[in-house]
């Protein structure tokens, strides 16, 4: 029994992390109809940046800070530069494009980081071990993880349901000629759907680095 519920809270807190990079890449694909193979390099750009902060400074809000808003604001730098070309043309060009994205960054992570991995400690306030059954303790910081994904997930669903911006969003994917010509600047919103987007991934990244 012990067993089982070990190995169903693993499955949990693994889904969590696919869900953070699953929504991420639906508000996306959901809202800019883009596909975007190079989305798991933003899960690798937060966590490499989290986990770059976290060694230089000891501050885990600084390198939370910093995986997520690095990975928001080089997803919103891509977007402008090369995605938003590629709206109106067929899904091939936007598979060969973001698979050039994921050799670019490989190959900027490398430079930066070089090809040895890094390695980040547990916070000290998830090291420990919760007891969940008798006889069997869990990881505290798997359970901080499950419990940030319904958090995430309450926070995504108010966004889209109650806030400007989620109307906005709910209006550029029924459709988007109509939200122009009410006067809404669509590439702009593009941009900041896409960031967020980027900062998902990332987050998962963020939150997967320790383990």
């Amino acid at each position: 029994m012990t067993l089982f519920v070990e190995q169903t809270l693993n499955g949990i807190q693994f889904g969590v992390l696919l869900f953070l990079m699953a929504s991420g890449l639906t508000l996306v694909f959901g809202i800019m109809g883009l596909i975007n193979i190079a989305h798991g390099s933003f899960f690798m750009l937060g966590a490499f940046l989290a986990a770059a902060a976290f060694k230089a400074t000891a501050s885990l809000p600084l390198a939370i800070a910093a995986g997520l808003v690095g990975a928001a604001a080089t997803g919103m730098i891509v977007e402008m530069l090369v995605l938003r070309r590629l709206y109106a043309r067929d899904h091939l060009y936007q598979a060969l494009a973001t698979f050039g994205l994921i050799l670019f960054f490989n190959e900027l992570v490398t430079i930066i980081w070089g090809r040895a991995p890094l390695y980040v400690d547990l916070p000290p306030i998830f090291a420990g071990s919760v007891p969940i059954l008798p006889g069997l303790t869990y990881s505290a910081y798997r359970l901080g993880i499950i419990g940030l994904g319904g958090l995430v997930a309450l926070a995504l669903a108010f966004g889209i349901a109650r806030t400007r911006l989620g109307s906005l969003i709910r209006a550029a994917a029924t459709d988007r000629e109509m939200l122009r010509a009410l006067g809404v600047d669509a590439r702009s919103l593009a941009t900041i759907v896409f960031g967020i987007g980027a900062m998902l991934a990332a987050l998962a990244g963020v939150v997967a680095g320790p383990l």
